[in-house]
């Protein structure tokens, strides 16, 4: 962190944060919050409220924004009763004698220096009411990372009303500015959508209550420069890290300024805060990069993997077989050995056990019954799960669970037992989910909390082998109410119920931090960095016909890295794209740029389906580092309807890279794009050595070819793909 010093009083402000805090009436200067290439540039007035001058590449004072007539006078965090009406707020507090307003002052000031990062801590209070606001920003050292996050304090002698508490706040220059912003649905996540931000208010929101990623997801990316370019350009990107009901507003205002506010959804959630209680907010994280949207991706995947936000880090996930889409409810041992027969056969590392292994009075037939119920269904595994993983052990391989622990069915012993553990409002008819019975549990609840860690617990105390847990969440929440928080609290349901899921699964982490634990949820619903610290990937969609895939991937790498995206191989023909069949090679192909896994019945193969997986899993070893850990580049877009898509990864020595290209779409006399790779050294030679050869061919013709890097990314290469569904992967090796 550096401070501009220009006067003495500045000079102070520098020393004293190594002593404690600093009084307000000491500083009235600049504090720039950097990372190794960006800097947000914030400055306060003596009594005043604390103002943002710039966010972008560092080099930027706060004299030369002066010189150069840039607006300052933007709070950091607006709030209402401050700023004018136009002006949206951030923060809105109700406080006790019915007073709306907060008018903010900087106290404070506090600077803590950890190994990773910087935390600027600004403490602001309110001029009349006992409400105390602080306001965070930490800077990370080795990534271009930002978070930042509000602590709001009552110390008011009656509860406040949170009506607004937003983590974050953001003041663009009006220009060409373009945003991209994810949509979707179950089975077609994470589209990207992209448009220019016009005069008025743009909002993108989630009201699902438990899952925040299917039709709209809590992360944004700013161009500043025009229409978004993947490797160009200048980009802020922004992530909230919440697992609950989110707002992303921008307005547009005449002062010639875009404002950017990310927080919870205040739509039924207007938080009650008791006397001496502080509520922290959910923490949004920023980046900015000169390289386009592929440059924040970059900085958002580095951030993931090497600053703890995901359990994994650097690691790389195994290879291997869900049961779920093979077999779906009909699980019995024999099948379950068959599959692992079969994954140790093609050279896979895991089998994974799906939906279907539990109940005992309900047992687990279909989706209509039995969640609640986590005992072995001895019908259909007599031997319970003792035997399953002494098999997987023989074979070489890990093995794997499917749970569902927030949710239950009406038709299940739980239920019968516990009705008052499930959402719902007294007297009103309960609204039921999957299969007609479905419900969420009420994660408000301590009991259910407990119950939902012994869930794990158990499974993990009393199988000890149990490598890898598949955690679902198949509902939203339908029934507003909570018979364990009291009356005049049912607003905080939304808020709270993710609190308690974050703290159920920071005591399993505790207690089983080395567990790889997969977030699903209806496909990719729970994509989020809420959850991320707790979970090694997520799955990616339930949607794995391999074109819609390469569409899915690539929305979803804008801010994810590949080592937390589940990637099967799928069955054909497809149902879930009304039969569609693809080959085989261009299946792997699409599978092998995440987390490669298989998703179908080994037993319906064909030779040729069994012998190019065979092929898949022994290349993408020798893959799996570079493509799970490496720096991405998205080199052209299947939304850009030239008929391939293309995009590789490159490590941190620029020695070695994986580049992948799939052609998706087939005509006569069609032209294929010259393919220009990215990120490599422009002095070095590389070999490329094509991987992943269709069954009964040769390699092509690029194969053992020496290029410079220059030659690849200038020039480029005209690539091979004649027929329909054709697809290619090369290792690129200096």
């Amino acid at each position: 962190m550096i401070i501009e010093l220009y006067n003495m009083k500045r000079f102070i402000l520098f020393l004293l944060p190594l002593l404690g805090t600093l009084s307000a009436n000491a500083w009235s200067g600049e504090v720039a919050i950097e990372t190794p290439n960006t800097v947000l540039v914030l400055y306060a007035r003596e009594g005043g409220d604390l103002r943002m001058a710039y966010y972008g590449s560092r080099g930027v004072s706060l004299q030369e924004l002066r010189d150069a007539g840039a607006n300052l006078n933007s709070s950091a965090l607006p709030a209402f009763g401050t700023v004018d009406m136009v002006q949206l707020p951030a923060l809105q507090v109700l406080h006790a004698d019915g007073d709306l307003n907060l008018e903010l002052k900087v106290e404070s000031y506090e600077l803590k220096t950890e190994d990773a990062a910087k935390t600027h801590i600004f403490m602001m209070q309110d001029k009349l009411q006992p409400v105390t606001v602080k306001v965070f920003y930490k800077a990370y050292n080795k990534v271009d990372i930002i978070e930042t996050w509000t602590e709001i304090e009552n110390a008011e002698k009656k509860p406040v009303t949170l009506k607004r508490y937003d983590s974050g706040h953001l003041v663009l220059r009006q220009g060409e500015v373009w945003i991209t912003h994810m949509h979707g649905n179950w089975a077609a996540e994470t589209e990207p959508t992209s448009e220019p931000l016009t005069g008025g208010v743009k909002i993108i929101r989630n009201t699902d209550g438990t899952r925040n990623a299917h039709l709209d997801a809590p992360e944004v990316m700013v161009s500043l420069d025009g229409s978004p370019q993947e490797n160009s350009g200048r980009v802020i990107g922004a992530a909230l890290c919440w697992s609950g009901n989110f707002e992303l507003r921008f307005n547009t205002i005449s002062h010639k300024e875009h404002h950017f506010y990310a927080g919870i959804d205040p739509q039924s959630s207007e938080y009650v805060l008791d006397p001496r209680q502080t509520f922290e907010t959910p923490h949004l994280a920023l980046t900015f990069s000169n390289e386009g949207l592929s440059g924040a991706s970059r900085n958002f995947h580095r951030w993931a993997r090497t600053e703890g936000m995901l359990h994994r880090g650097m690691k790389t996930g195994d290879i291997l077989l869900n049961s779920w889409e093979g077999l779906y409810f009909n699980i019995d041992e024999a099948r379950m050995i068959a599959m692992m027969d079969d994954i140790s056969q093609f050279g896979g590392e895991l089998f994974v056990m799906d939906d279907g292994w539990f109940g005992d009075k309900y047992p687990r037939k279909d989706d209509t019954s039995s969640l609640g119920d986590w005992v072995v269904d001895k019908n259909k595994l007599p031997n319970g799960l003792d035997a399953l993983t002494k098999a997987a052990r023989e074979r070489g391989i890990k093995f794997g669970i499917w749970i569902e622990p927030e949710m239950v069915n009406t038709k299940s012993e739980l239920f019968e037992r516990h009705p008052e553990w499930v959402l719902q409002t007294k007297g009103r008819d309960l609204k039921l989910g999957r299969g007609g019975t479905q419900l969420v549990l009420d994660m408000t609840n301590p009991e259910v909390q407990d119950f939902v860690f012994k869930i794990v617990d158990d499974l993990l105390t009393q199988n000890p082998e149990i490598a890898y847990i598949k955690w679902d969440a198949n509902a939203s929440i339908q029934n507003f109410g909570s018979l364990y928080l009291p009356k005049n609290r049912q607003q905080n349901l939304y808020v709270d119920y993710h609190l308690g899921l974050l703290k159920t699964l920071k005591r399993i982490r505790a207690k089983y931090p080395d567990i790889v634990i997969q977030d699903c949820a209806s496909g990719g619903g729970r994509a989020n960095y809420g959850l991320l610290p707790y979970f090694d990937e997520f799955w990616t969609s339930d949607n794995t016909d391999a074109l819609q895939r390469v569409f899915i991937q690539w929305g979803t790498s804008l801010f994810f890295p590949a080592n937390a995206m589940a990637c099967h191989i799928n069955h054909c023909p497809y149902w879930n794209t009304g039969g569609r069949v693809i080959p085989i090679k261009f299946r792997c192909d699409v599978a092998m740029s995440g987390r490669l896994g298989i998703e179908l019945q080994p037993k319906d193969m064909t030779d040729e389906e069994r012998k190019q997986t065979s092929t898949c899993m022994a290349d993408y070893k020798q893959l799996r580092q570079v493509v799970q850990t490496g720096n991405l580049y998205r080199l052209i877009s299947p939304y850009d309807q030239k008929g391939i898509s293309s995009l590789m990864y490159v490590d941190d020595a620029r020695r070695q890279g994986v580049l992948f290209v799939y052609k998706i779409a087939n005509y006569y006399d069609q032209p294929i794009p010259r393919v220009r790779l990215a990120g490599l050294n422009p002095g070095a030679t590389y070999t490329l050595t094509e991987k992943n050869v269709r069954v009964g061919q040769k390699p092509c013709a690029l194969s053992g070819k020496r290029f410079t890097g220059r030659f690849l990314m200038e020039v480029g290469l005209e690539m091979p793909l004649r027929e329909e569904y054709a697809s290619r992967v090369f290792f690129i090796e200096n």
